[in-house]
């Protein structure tokens, strides 16, 4: 799972490299999500949800792997300019990036694992979903189209 990178990076930089067995005291709920095209098909997706801060800077960090159905959304409160990065993150990732009406607004496809590049929402959002490399563009998820959920809430 990628970073949550805002002002406070350079704090958590100071006290070294998360360790894997940090991830063990992170508890994330889990929820569904549907993504629903511009022609009409949905993905259903099993997500962990990251809400606090915690929970956001840790995110998939240090995990091996992922179910192809599955994901992670991180819910950032308000809206916002979200920059995120791959460091101590072992999967490949697509980044998809959401308004506040689940609406995708960027996609950045095959994160690189490990990788200290800011990956930036190009805009405003709320909510970042993540999904294994590959996902996106497998399934024909573009802009425009809509996540839709209970922890988006926006139905489901």
């Amino acid at each position: 799972m990628a970073l949550f990178f805002v002002f406070a990076a350079g704090a958590a930089s100071a006290q070294g490299p998360l360790r894997a067995e940090a991830q063990q005291d992170i508890v994330f709920p889990k929820s569904e999500l549907t993504i629903r095209t511009a022609g009409g098909k949905t993905h259903p997706f099993i997500v962990e949800l990251a809400v606090d801060d915690a929970q956001r800077e840790h995110g998939l960090m240090f995990r091996k792997q992922m179910d192809p159905d599955h994901g992670m959304l991180f819910d950032f409160g308000t809206v916002r300019q979200v920059s995120m990065w791959m460091e101590n993150t072992v999967l490949a990732l697509d980044m998809v990036f959401i308004q506040p009406d689940g609406t995708i607004s960027h996609i950045r496809e095959n994160a690189v694992p490990f990788s200290r590049d800011i990956i930036d929402s190009r805009g405003p959002v709320k909510y970042v979903l993540e999904l294994n490399a590959g996902r996106t563009r497998a399934l024909g998820i573009k802009i425009g189209d809509k996540v839709i959920g209970k922890p988006m809430n926006n139905g489901g």
